[in-house]
């Protein structure tokens, strides 16, 4: 975890003790043993930055007006960096049952509105603080995040094409990772957590995340509801581009080969001026076939 035995114990003397509650690829996640704070753990990739993007995008938010965890502390200590949080109330979305897709999707709608409010200044980039380096376009933000190797794939070039007509949205503050489990219900309250992918870009990009999401949770959850309703679809904001983006980025952080394993046409498809339940179906039929090609979730 923490490589300082006496970092730990400076952090688990104000906060602690802590229990292990979940391992992740990036990160390790503690819980108190009071319940009333939480210790992120930032491994691997780019520990600094995720833990900078995180203690950022959730004091800007708290300025906004968002329900937010607090940051009770954070630092930098070797190979790693840690934020502690205060831990709140509420139970986690789920897309367990129609219902509940129905209720995310509700409070997805609704966090948008206060959440993506065009501010002036702003430039795309990662996090909700512009730092030297950023890119200058919703599509450089988008298209630099990939590896490097994307851009040898037969489909980088339509995916760069595609992707141009948002740089003319409205730059927002967005959240980066809208999964149900990091939208909490407390009563006719709403806290968000898990910050570490913020940016500056496009509304449609959190809304790309949120189709993908669910898509991909409801195949690889077996869900008998996986099938979603045509008026269900309909609230999904769905931009095939940026969905083909989604999902290639998804794609790129699975094992070596399976980027190589999209049709070099999916892009086009996707982005292809369809109704609604036509780009869903396409993306839920492709990850489909990925899932049974072996691709991981």
């Amino acid at each position: 975890m923490l490589n300082s035995p006496v970092v730990l114990r400076a952090i688990e003397s104000r906060h602690g003790p802590f229990r292990r509650t979940s391992v992740k690829p990036y990160s390790r996640v503690f819980q108190a043993l009071d319940g009333r704070s939480l210790l992120k753990v930032y491994v691997g990739i780019d520990p600094a930055g995720r833990r900078r993007r995180e203690v950022e995008a959730i004091r800007g938010g708290g300025r906004q007006g968002l329900s937010v965890p607090a940051v009770l502390g954070t630092g930098i200590e070797g190979d790693s960096a840690w934020t502690v949080f205060q831990m709140l109330p509420g139970r986690p979305c789920t897309i367990a049952a129609l219902p509940a897709v129905r209720e995310y999707l509700d409070r997805i709608l609704a966090l948008s509105d206060q959440l993506h409010r065009p501010a002036s200044g702003l430039a795309p980039g990662s996090g909700w603080v512009s730092h030297h380096g950023d890119p200058f376009t919703h599509r450089g933000f988008l298209l630099r995040q990939m590896s490097p190797r994307c851009r040898l794939l037969p489909w980088w070039a339509d995916l760069a094409e595609l992707l141009a007509p948002i740089d003319s949205h409205p730059v927002v503050r967005i959240h980066g990772d809208l999964k149900p489990e990091h939208l909490l219900i407390d009563g006719d309250r709403l806290h968000v957590v898990d910050w570490e992918a913020s940016g500056r870009g496009p509304a449609v990009a959190d809304h790309a995340d949120v189709a993908f999401h669910l898509a991909r949770d409801l195949i690889y959850g077996e869900l008998p509801h996986r099938r979603l309703p045509e008026d269900v679809v309909r609230r999904l904001v769905l931009s095939g581009s940026v969905l083909a983006w989604r999902l290639l980025l998804w794609l790129d952080r699975r094992r070596p080969e399976d980027i190589t394993l999209v049709p070099s046409d999916l892009v086009r498809q996707l982005a292809a001026p369809n109704r609604p339940a036509a780009t869903w179906a396409l993306l839920a039929q492709t990850i489909s076939s990925l899932r049974a090609r072996g691709v991981p979730r």
